[in-house]
């Protein structure tokens, strides 16, 4: 069992806390339930031992289905395992603390090893102390996403070389608080050095333009970091009270997945598997809740709307009779969704609007924490690594059934562009990018998410969704797959091209990640276009006549094609570029010009 930093009454902090004990067992079984613990007895003999009641089970395979009562039991033990880290965290902390009063660990031995050894009923710790230059000076400012002053103070810092903590607000909400009483304001960037509030962005220029920053810092870091200071964000800990209550429908849920007969049926000349007909689903409800035929009709169609239940064909919502339908869970889609972890999430579905705010919002705190300045480059390692996406993962999964249909037109558009940038950052973490044109285009079409009952590739978002239907030129697939009519609904009528500056491949050749606001976006996308002529997707050489251009431009649907797609372009490239396309393309309208289309580098942009 490992514990992270352990402060204790601002005397000491460690780097890592490791506990061991003869409980522990090899978790490499498949099973722990199933896998009998023995220990030798004084006599010579073999006793089994049951496993440990607080041992946590391994997830099972994603595409298997877990009960709603297994779910819940999970969810309860994860929550009792979090509370029973903190509360050892604490307890280690005061031993620790007294027994360094009492002289059990001396000055001496800590000089010799920097480790320190004991026991705390029967589990073995050692603690390794961090020295007096790391436990001097903490720096840490609350900021806020997409904010230019957080951005300048985090720029700052880093261009000093400061090992900082950022506390966002958006992402850690409960925080906020927390600032408003140190401050007296919401208002960020607010910088503290220790307990000492700094100020915020004016302060920092002022102090550096009077020179006296480095003297300040200087006496500052030089005092011991106190219990009072803020503390840095912590792994694995979710707010009190954080999403919402059960679904409503979840009573009638769980009395259909424990009663329906869920078989493969033949349908149509195919064989149709895990399925159960809208016959049986009323039946069960009528005699479940001594109700009549209409009425559980009624809950069949409430059922469907929220995407708890599907026709397998995607022919029409709910209906009583020989119509055949099946869970969500049991969707054959469903192995490949990485935002489903066993079971479907069962909570009342939040606001889309919100979801959306939410997905812009954590999304833009970690680009901002973990890539360079200008985005071009994403440091998908420590991503990986960060409480901001371990806080993703958990909102992907208030995807599965949210109702998208409530969006307007600018706010699907933000939603999707964000998504999809989103699951990219999520492919490359989970599942890499192989070299070769098979196994590219099986990353775009492989790596899905269940978002509003359905499932949505790469491939499915870009082309079915803000392409509005239209494939590659080099599509093996229809343009519409799996999802009945929903793609359509929620598909752009009008072709965009300028959504193809805002998808970012996670490649060196593709513009660079970033995430839009509903309110901004078609000004955001023009002004992705802006940076994307202006870093290489465009190069004009005149004395040859020849134009380079990016090949995401290669869409014949999306744009024009020869002078036309120039003319286009002059409106987002800067006065040098515009100037030389006008002199190309003023000359009485003589003269050829040649379009040549850059190679692609698909290197991931880390």
């Amino acid at each position: 069992m490992k514990f992270g930093k352990v402060d204790f009454l601002g005397n000491k902090e460690f780097k890592s806390c490791t506990a061991t004990s003869s409980d522990i067992f090899d978790c490499s079984h498949s099973d722990s339930n199933s896998i009998p613990m023995k220990e030798t007895s004084n006599n010579g003999h073999e006793k089994t031992l049951p496993p440990h009641p607080h041992l946590p089970k391994l997830e099972p395979p994603r595409g298997t289905r877990v009960s709603s009562e297994e779910a819940t039991h999970q969810s309860s033990f994860t929550v009792d395992m979090m509370k029973l880290i903190r509360q050892s965290g604490n307890a280690i902390s005061k031993r620790i603390s007294i027994l360094h009063e009492n002289g059990a660990v001396s000055k001496k031995d800590l000089n010799e090893s920097d480790v320190a050894e004991f026991e705390i009923s029967g589990v073995k710790v050692l603690v390794k102390l961090k020295s007096e230059k790391e436990i001097r000076g903490r720096v840490a400012f609350f900021s806020r996403s997409n904010c230019r002053d957080s951005t300048a103070v985090r720029s700052f810092l880093r261009e000093r070389g400061f090992d900082f903590s950022e506390i966002n607000i958006d992402v850690y909400a409960h925080r906020e608080r927390e600032l408003v009483e140190r401050t007296g304001s919401s208002q960020v960037p607010q910088i503290f050095f220790n307990e000492k509030h700094f100020g915020g962005l004016m302060a920092l220029n002022w102090l550096r333009n009077s020179g006296e920053f480095d003297r300040r810092i200087k006496e500052l870091l030089a005092e011991k970091c106190c219990g009072d200071a803020p503390a840095p964000v912590m792994y694995g800990f979710d707010e009190e009270g954080e999403g919402g209550g059960v679904d409503e429908m979840m009573s009638f849920v769980r009395v259909l997945r424990q009663k329906l007969p869920i078989k493969d049926r033949l349908m149509k000349m195919k064989i149709v598997k895990n399925c159960f007909s809208g016959a049986e689903v009323v039946e069960i409800l009528i005699h479940h809740l001594d109700c009549g035929r209409k009425q559980a009709v009624e809950i069949g169609k409430k059922l469907a709307k929220k995407h708890f239940i599907h026709h397998v064909f995607g022919e029409n919502d709910f209906e009583d009779g020989n119509h055949y339908y099946r869970f969500l869970e049991h969707e054959p889609f469903i192995s490949n969704c990485y935002n489903f972890r066993g079971s479907t999430n069962d909570m009342e579905p939040q606001d889309a609007v919100m979801v959306g705010q939410k997905l812009f919002k954590i999304m833009t705190a970690i680009l901002e924490s973990y890539s360079s300045e200008d985005h071009s480059r994403v440091d998908y390692m420590r991503i990986n690594q960060s409480e901001e996406f371990r806080r993703y993962l958990n909102l992907a999964q208030d995807l599965q059934r949210l109702n998208l249909l409530e969006l307007s037109t600018n706010e699907k558009l933000a939603f999707f562009l964000n998504l999809y940038n989103a699951m990219v950052i999520h492919a490359l973490i989970r599942i890499g990018r192989s070299d070769g044109m098979i196994a590219r285009r099986s990353f775009f079409t492989d790596f899905q998410y269940v978002v509003g009952g359905y499932s949505y590739s790469l491939n499915s978002i870009r082309n079915n969704i803000l392409r509005g239907g239209h494939r590659q030129s080099y599509a093996f697939i229809k343009p519409f797959m799996r999802g009945g009519n929903t793609h359509h609904k929620l598909g752009h009528s009008k072709l965009n091209p300028l959504v193809h500056f805002g998808l970012c491949d996670g490649t060196k050749s593709s513009p660079v990640v970033r995430f839009f606001t509903p309110q901004g976006v078609e000004a955001e996308l023009k002004q992705a276009a802006r940076e994307f002529f202006r870093n290489g997707g465009i190069d004009v050489v005149l004395d040859k006549r020849v134009v380079h251009l990016s090949r995401i431009i290669k869409y014949k649907e999306d744009f024009s094609e020869g002078k036309k797609l120039l003319k286009w372009i002059m409106s987002y490239v800067d006065a040098n570029k515009a100037g030389l396309l006008t002199h190309l393309l003023g000359e009485d309208g003589g003269g050829s010009v040649h379009i040549v289309y850059q190679d692609y580098d698909w290197s991931i942009n880390s």
